[in-house]
């Protein structure tokens, strides 16, 4: 059996068996546990080479910035900063046509640098944002549109969970994978706003809502307070760490520690919350080691098959171009995110397609853009679209069906689908600030 013949079937049986229900890591690890064992006959290699594999995972000194970015995440989720920050957006883009839209999407940006989760921003302004737009009279496809739309931000700008992911399946720093994230969060954000009020210009049906006429303006003082524990976070970390001042592990550190504080500040931390919030991070610590130990061993299968360098023979061999290369890495992107979730997309195809990309003296960390902000237009689309189900199964509207939520999120997907496009045209957009 070629190399290419043994990660085609290995992709299929993962994706068969994702689909049957099994576990994502336990489907990686026993597919490549299983590929290991029968092309070299030896069982006692395939559990030795398992055994290196979790001791490895688990003892890298980066993965400790996956505990300590979840607690500062769900500590901040609780303290209530993502009400406060869509309360002062809301109240300085009400005015404009789509506003509260507008003001969604800059919410959820502020709030997905200090959680780094696109299901937390998608459950959170879920319940804020779309009963605001309801009361407006906002087309309810607009307002979960919206929110769905805008949820991916958490995954994409730093601390990002799939940049996490990424950065240990491709061996880069996580660091510059954080500072890498920062424009192209930014450019998405400002390309939703334009969006909005293009879409308020051209199709106001779609959009609808009517004037606030009960708008007053916020005071200056309750802007400060509801908007400066936020600021403070993003500073500390994003900035401690592009400045040079802490490794991304300190920053983790650091902005748990602080997100504690203002918790405790504002007395939304009990004793019983807090080990509730404890008990989360060790669940999704637990979790994001299981995926990162399946995709290295995944990777030791594939090395072990020979599959990097038949890849890297092949290109050698042919004529394939840059774009030839991308376009169809874009379109399996946007297939496979139709029935799997990013992270299985990223564990799967990543270590496939290395291999390519080296040799063509590519960043990888320009890469790890690309591919995480292709595999979350998956989180947008039917039939796996997660934090489509995330905002419907939060609102428990049956005024707004699963459907809604899908066709409302199909503008944002095809937005994230033109700034993917300029991205990739020109790499020098993610790498500016490296």
């Amino acid at each position: 059996m070629t190399p290419i013949e043994v990660g085609a079937i290995s992709v299929g049986a993962i994706v068969l068996l994702i689909y049957l229900g099994v576990y994502i890591p336990i489907a990686l690890t026993a597919v490549s546990f299983v590929s290991i064992w029968l092309m070299r006959d030896n069982f006692t290699l395939a559990m030795n080479l398992l055994k290196i594999t979790i001791g490895e995972s688990a003892m890298e000194y980066p993965f400790a910035t996956i505990p300590l970015f979840s607690f500062m995440g769900l500590v901040v989720s609780k303290a209530g900063l993502g009400t406060d920050i869509y309360a002062v957006m809301s109240s300085g883009f009400r005015r404009v046509k789509g506003g509260i839209g507008m003001a969604t999407v800059g919410a959820n940006a502020a709030f997905a640098a200090v959680t780094g989760s696109s299901i937390a921003s998608a459950s959170v302004f879920a319940k804020v944002a779309v009963p605001e737009m309801q009361k407006y009279d906002y087309n309810p496809r607009f307002a979960v549109g919206v929110v769905a739309g805008s949820s991916v931000l958490g995954m994409i700008i730093p601390p990002s969970a799939m940049l996490i992911i990424y950065s240990f399946v491709a061996e880069q720093s996580v660091g510059e994978m954080f500072i890498a994230g920062v424009i192209p969060g930014l450019m998405l954000t400002v390309a939703y706003i334009g969006a909005i009020w293009l879409m308020g210009r051209f199709t106001p049906g779609f959009v609808g809502g009517r004037p606030a006429d009960d708008y007053e303006p916020m005071p200056w003082r309750e802007v400060a307070s509801r908007t400066l524990p936020m600021l403070l976070l993003i500073v500390t970390v994003i900035g401690g760490i592009y400045l040079g001042w802490m490794t991304p592990v300190e920053a983790g550190a650091a902005g748990a520690a602080l997100g504690l504080i203002i918790a405790a500040v504002r007395r939304t931390m009990s004793w019983r919350n807090l080990w509730e919030t404890l008990i989360e991070t060790g669940h999704i610590t637990a979790a994001i080691l299981f995926l990162i130990t399946a995709a290295s061993i995944y990777s030791r299968m594939l090395g072990l098959a020979g599959l990097p360098r038949e890849l890297e023979a092949i290109l050698a061999a042919s004529d394939f171009s840059f774009v030839l290369i991308m376009v169809f890495y874009v379109i399996l992107m946007l297939f496979l995110g139709t029935i799997l979730d990013t992270s299985s997309i990223i564990l799967i195809v990543v270590p496939l397609f290395l291999p390519l990309i080296e040799p063509m003296g590519l960043s990888l960390v320009w890469f790890g853009i690309i591919t995480v902000i292709g595999a979350e237009i998956g989180l947008l689309t039917p039939p796996l679209g997660i934090s489509c189900f995330v905002i419907k199964a939060t609102l428990d509207d049956p005024r707004i069906t699963l459907k809604d939520v899908f066709m409302g999120a199909l503008p944002f997907a095809g937005v994230m689908l033109l700034v993917l496009a300029l991205l990739i045209a020109l790499p020098s957009l993610s790498l500016a600030l490296l």
